[in-house]
């Protein structure tokens, strides 16, 4: 079914999905900056990794929503970032063997059109399911890192994972806001329901 299909009154059935696909994203987010912070810091092939998993990582997970979700005919703005995703796997994979100054750029033109992506993604599913709010403002912090980030690859200053980081962690922060959103609006919705029952 498309989420275009949608409408208030259906949001228990849609959180149903997206929930644990909230706090799934969080998860990765929250281990993947750990890992960064930590593992990825003094260790470059671990960085390299890091670096390369993050972006494919958000493709496969676009990818699988669209699917849940009338799959990605039914859901452009999702095959797109599925798309830019996956190009920027390359792309990071190319830039890797230059300097990470070209990685962050990578980094930051797929910040910014991803952020789109999901900003247009959460506008269309405003009406049918919860907590969209947060995706928006996850959107559109994105692209504005995503500026951040191309304006600060052309600096002199060799940038590393733990200046991509923190753009991960507000990735993680809005995700779980998101997913606890939805359990506690669907907690009340069910104790309402057994209220007037």
């Amino acid at each position: 079914m498309s989420d275009t299909n949608f409408n208030p009154k259906t949001f228990p059935q849609g959180n149903q999905w997206l929930k644990p696909y909230y706090f799934s994203r969080a998860a990765f987010s929250i281990v993947w900056v750990a890992a960064a912070f930590t593992l990825g810091k003094g260790a470059p092939a671990i960085s390299a990794a890091l670096l390369l998993v993050y972006p494919l990582w958000d493709a496969a997970a676009n990818m699988v929503d669209a699917r849940r979700n009338g799959g990605l005919k039914s859901n452009p703005t999702q095959a797109l970032n599925v798309g830019v995703s996956a190009v920027t796997t390359v792309a990071v994979a190319l830039a890797l063997g230059m300097s990470m100054n070209a990685v962050l750029l990578v980094f930051g033109i797929w910040a910014a059109l991803a952020g789109l992506f999901q900003l247009a993604t959460a506008v269309r599913r405003w009406k049918g399911y919860g907590a969209q709010w947060a995706m928006v403002l996850s959107g559109a912090q994105s692209a504005l890192a995503g500026v951040v980030f191309v304006n600060q690859a052309s600096g002199l200053k060799a940038p590393s994972i733990t200046d991509i980081a923190p753009y991960a962690a507000f990735g993680a922060f809005y995700f779980l806001v998101s997913a606890i959103w939805l359990t506690v609006s669907d907690a009340r919705r069910h104790e309402a329901a057994f209220t007037d029952t």
